[in-house]
């Protein structure tokens, strides 16, 4: 759907009910939000009463997971809107949604790769349905139909409390009998091993499309690190994909390894695309070069009928070391963690990666 057409159905009448849920309204129900005595704003507002935010936010201690919605249908999420502190709970935090009362999430992804900053570090993104802004204003706007019920949770892994701000914008109406599930699929390959590839998706069957990728690549070699083709195995697919990209930063939109003369590595984003983060060595600590980049498939679906397969290359160029060597590509081993994002026919029923512990997720 473009930007105009979206524009265009704010016209149309439906029969559609608004509905939201956040700290000050926990069950999304018409006429109960505000009413809360005691939260995490009551000393703040104790001069003021019930209704002057007495509870914008929760906590949530190490180890806990929190339900966040627990919806009954039919209705579509609309809109996702969060912030923590701190900030560095982003990859130590599991955002986690159920469709129609299935055991298995169709989401299970660290709060910060949703929103397009993996590195635990802020990076503005103005994109068409994901913006992060200043200072971890969190947004998503995906789609999210359900029929039966919806349940998105949130689990701390971190060894401390977290405070989490939230919102959740809905609405309870019909979903068309050929809407699709959201789902998205977190991997990391940590490092991708010497000359395969990093599975961005697998394990998918069914009908539905792809919709989007972030990438939090972490660099681990001198030189240009982003040769690797993107390639998509459709519907059988087996030794050769059916679409095949030219290079990483292609697929993002960029070129000449977003390399501007005379400034080096150039942040960018747009609406359906970006490098959003550049993260540069400090000659201390922070000594390797890292990167978050977005595409989104919002105009372009890739669609399929049967399964699904994207992998990535780990993929650079290496200059001559002065042994007769050519200017040439070369396997690299670099650190790269993946969100895939696509709808698909079912609720559930995805073969997933196991679910990450805080060693799988730690920002290194």
């Amino acid at each position: 759907m473009s930007a105009m057409s979206g524009l265009d159905d704010l016209a149309r009448r439906t029969s559609a009910v608004s509905r939201s849920i956040s700290a000050e309204n926990v069950t999304g129900a018409k006429g109960a939000g505000g009413r809360a005595t005691e939260g995490t704003g009551a000393r703040a507002a104790s001069r003021l009463g019930q209704g002057w935010k007495v509870s914008p936010s929760i906590d949530i201690a190490a180890g806990e997971m929190v339900v966040l919605a627990d919806i009954e249908g039919p209705g579509t999420i609309k809109h996702i809107w969060c912030t923590t502190a701190p900030h560095s709970a982003w990859r130590s935090t599991l955002l986690r949604i159920h469709w129609e009362d299935e055991a298995e999430p169709a989401v299970e992804v660290p709060l910060g790769d949703f929103f397009c900053n993996g590195w635990s570090l802020f990076s503005q993104v103005s994109s068409v349905p994901v913006a992060a802004n200043p200072n971890g204003g969190f947004n998503a706007y995906w789609p999210m139909p359900f029929r039966r019920a919806a349940r998105i949770t949130l689990e701390n892994l971190s060894a401390e409390q977290i405070t989490l701000y939230y919102q959740v914008d809905y609405e309870l109406a019909q979903v068309a009998e050929e809407a699709a599930y959201f789902h998205t699929q977190w991997r990391r390959s940590h490092p991708v091993p010497y000359g395969e590839v990093h599975p961005i998706l697998d394990g998918v069957t069914g009908a539905g499309q792809y919709v989007g990728t972030y990438l939090a690549w972490g660099v681990n070699s001198p030189g240009w690190w982003g040769e690797g083709e993107l390639k998509f195995f459709l519907d059988g697919d087996e030794e050769f994909p059916t679409i095949c990209g030219t290079g990483t930063e292609d697929y993002f939109g960029g070129a000449w390894n977003f390399d501007v003369p005379g400034q080096g590595y150039t942040e960018y984003t747009t609406p359906y695309l970006g490098l959003n983060q550049v993260i540069r060595p400090d000659g201390l600590y922070a000594s390797q070069q890292r990167f978050g980049m977005y595409r989104w498939h919002v105009a372009d679906p890739v669609r399929f009928a049967e399964d699904l397969t994207v992998t990535v290359q780990s993929l650079g160029i290496g200059p001559g070391q002065g042994n007769g060597l050519p200017h040439r590509y070369r396997h690299t081993s670099d650190d790269i963690a993946s969100t895939a994002v696509f709808y698909l026919d079912a609720p559930a029923g995805v073969s997933r990666p196991a679910t990450p512990g805080l060693l799988d997720l730690e920002v290194d």
